[in-house]
This record gives C-alpha cells, structure tokens and sequence, in this order.
C-alpha cells in the first residue's frame, strides 16, 4: 500500500501522541491528531514548528517544505472526525482507565478495518484490546514509540492474544514507512526496553542511596562507561521521576521484589522533585 493510501489518526496531542502524528506527517501520510482542547491542540503545533526547525527529525527523513510537513497534520477536538482513518494509535495518559474510555469511544467511531494501535510503555496490550469488540480485536496491536518520538529510531511491537499476522506485518511496515526500526515483543507487562531500563534506574538510585556516588557522577559513568548517550539520572529528569515511579509500581506489582521502586524516588516525588519542564529534578 503507497503512502497516499494511509489516513492516519492519532489520539493525544501530548510529548508522544504529537510527535508519532509527525512522523508519520514527516513519511508523507495524511495525519489527523486530537486532544480535548484547542489550545492542547495549538501548543502541539507549535512544539512540532520548533522540532522541524531544530532539524533532526528533518535529516532522517530527508523530508520537504516546512509548510507542506505541517499542513499534513490536521487537528481536532471530534472524536467522530476519525470515522475515515485506516489507521488510529491512542497515545492518551498512561492509565488503563483512561485507555479504555478513548479505545471504547473509536471502536464506536471508526470503520470495521481501521488498525487500532496503541503507545502505551507498561500495560499489557491484551488488557487494552479488551475494551473493543470482539471483531476488531484481530486489528488491534501496541506500538511503543520512544521519547523524543522525532529522534528516537526504535518502536516496541507486540500483538495482542488475538492480534493477527497481517496485522503485525501491517503496523511494522508502516513503523518502517515512519522512520523507524520495529521489534516484535512478547506481550508481557513492561515489554523489553521498560524492564531493563527500569533495573538499571533503581540501581542507580541505590547506589545514590548508599551515598556510592553522585547522581551526576552516575550519569557520567552510564554515558562514558557503557556508552549510553544519556545517563539514568538525566533521563529520569527529561520523562519525570513521577512516570518512572508509575512505571516500576506496575512492573513490582506484576514481577515482585527486582522492581519495587527505592524509597528515595518515593520521597523525591512525594516532595514534587520530579523534574520536567520548570521543575526540579535529580540534577537541577
């Protein structure tokens, strides 16, 4: 199937779900992005205006004109405006609850054959597909992008229990389309990527903990040492230590002991050090 072919939809015009709508913008496809708000909406065209400037995300891509990437992307605060995508990935808050209510809500809107995909980092995809009906749940499948969505190459994969062949197939192409390198993953709680990163994070706050080295010091071991281009501590930072809490609390309830998060990044958050934009984080 040609680019041209390709309504693509994305629901959630956050960090994630604005950046998977322009990569997608970015691979030619005809894009529709939605939020509850039109000024959520607005901020996140700005924010892509911004990324397509600073010229990353336009080098992989080897893409065109500012105006002609951006006018690919249309916005929406109607739900019902996606009854025509092919293709619709739900990129809402991390909580199941919310998930099933915007999942529900497109099962109703959208044609029988539209491909249902979801961007979540930690709930299995099975729970997810559960909130459709039965006849789409062949078409339904997680796609765990990575943040920055316009930089980072890799994408999670992982089919839920009824997902079919075609489906993967389907979605790994498109990932393809989009610029990125897609991995097929077991659907388990945490997928890959979440379970070893998130050993490594409260790893890292131990050793703070025990007072073995710096939080600074750790980064610079992580990058110089292992060869990783940022360090935990920085990267906890950059996605909020309070998504990495809510992130090891799913992953301790499902495995146990190796991820219960450390009393530290309890107490940090507790105390609303959780870094992000404008506030104070492990190294500001």
């Amino acid at each position: 199937m040609s680019h041209s072919q390709w309504k693509i939809g994305v629901v959630g015009a956050g960090l994630m779900g604005a950046e998977i709508a322009f990569v997608h913008a970015l691979a030619g496809h005809e894009v529709l992005l939605t939020d509850r708000t039109d000024e959520a909406l607005d901020h996140a065209m700005t924010r892509l205006s911004t990324i397509y400037d600073k010229g990353a995300a336009r080098s992989i891509y080897n893409t065109g004109k500012k105006s002609t990437v951006l006018s690919a992307i249309r916005t929406t605060t109607d739900l019902g405006d996606f009854a025509d995508r092919d293709m619709v990935t739900e990129a809402v808050f991390e909580k199941e609850e919310v998930k099933a209510e915007v999942l529900g809500a497109l099962d109703k809107v959208c044609k029988p054959d539209c491909l249902f995909a979801t961007n979540t980092s930690t709930i299995p995809i099975s729970v997810l597909a559960s909130f459709v009906a039965p006849e789409r749940r062949e078409r339904f499948v997680g796609t765990h992008y990575f943040s920055p969505v316009s930089r980072m190459k890799l994408v999670e994969v992982i089919p839920a229990i009824e997902t079919s062949e075609e489906t993967v197939e389907t979605v790994m192409e498109l990932c393809r389309m989009a610029g990125k390198t897609p991995i097929r993953i077991k659907d388990v709680t945490g997928f890959a990527v979440n379970r070893l990163l998130h050993v490594l994070m409260i790893e890292a706050v131990r050793l703070v903990e025990e007072e073995v080295a710096t939080p600074e010091d750790i980064d610079m071991a992580c990058k110089l040492g292992l060869g990783h281009p940022m360090g935990p501590f920085e990267l906890m930072d950059a996605t909020t230590s309070s998504l990495c809490l809510q992130a090891q609390q799913i992953m301790f309830d499902a495995y146990g002991e190796r991820f219960r998060p450390r009393p530290l990044l309890k107490q940090r958050v507790q105390a609303g050090y959780v870094g992000g934009k404008g506030r104070p984080g492990w190294r500001s």
